[in-house]
């Protein structure tokens, strides 16, 4: 990476890999050989068609660019670890989108997944950064340190993290709450990417720049 790079942020993809495929192709025109990061912000399993589609793209990217690419962890995904750990939680991630995944991979539950799938799973971070921006699924809690040391809120919060305008001395990307006019949500403090790719909305990448804190630019794909 170099101080020219430019920081691609997608939103939550929730299974749905052609849109994935289609927006990586305009990211890629985009950056026109220019160095740049693409950061995941996690959700990439549950409701739409093609969650193992999205995890084999993620990873294959990972490997052709270990040091380019990382992959948040999403509320979705840590939904599925719980089924593996306590009673209870499967019927809930299945009522949120599991059997969407199940049948992408042809399991019949959460244990016949790919056990390399959920090592990968399973090791995704909850936080990136870089000089001028935190990178999240859900956000952080107004009250609490910067960053927000606790996980659950960095895969869960909506309120107050949403409502309240507060400074976290580097701009916060993330995803988690679906807008339902399709477009990215633009704050002073915050910048929320999740335009709904799985309910007929829009997937989204945030171009972020060295020198700003916002995003310079949005690329956007929808389903025919």
């Amino acid at each position: 990476m170099n101080a020219d790079t430019l920081t691609y942020a997608i939103g939550d993809i929730h299974g749905c890999a052609d849109l994935l495929d289609a927006l990586l192709e305009k990211i890629e025109a985009h950056a026109a050989g220019r160095s740049r990061r693409l950061v995941f912000l996690g959700d990439y399993i549950d409701r739409g068609a093609d969650s193992a589609r999205v995890i084999e793209t993620l990873r294959r990217l990972q490997w052709r660019d270990e040091g380019g690419v990382t992959c948040l962890m999403g509320n979705h995904e840590a939904m599925l670890l719980k089924t593996l750990h306590e009673r209870g939680a499967r019927e809930v991630w299945l009522q949120n989108g599991g059997h969407e995944t199940l049948r992408s991979f042809g399991a019949d539950g959460p244990e016949g997944l790919p056990g390399d799938v959920l090592d990968w799973i399973e090791a995704l971070p909850t936080l990136h950064q870089d000089a001028r921006r935190w990178y999240v699924h859900a956000g952080f809690r107004p009250e609490a340190g910067v960053p927000d040391p606790d996980d659950g809120a960095r895969l869960w919060i909506r309120e107050p993290f949403l409502s309240e305008e507060r400074d976290y001395g580097r701009h916060v990307v993330h995803g988690h709450t679906p807008l339902s006019k399709g477009r990215p949500d633009v704050r002073r403090f915050r910048t929320n990417l999740d335009t709904g790719a799985v309910y007929g909305g829009a997937l989204t990448a945030g171009v972020f720049g060295p020198d700003e804190s916002k995003a310079v630019d949005f690329l956007q794909v929808r389903a025919p």
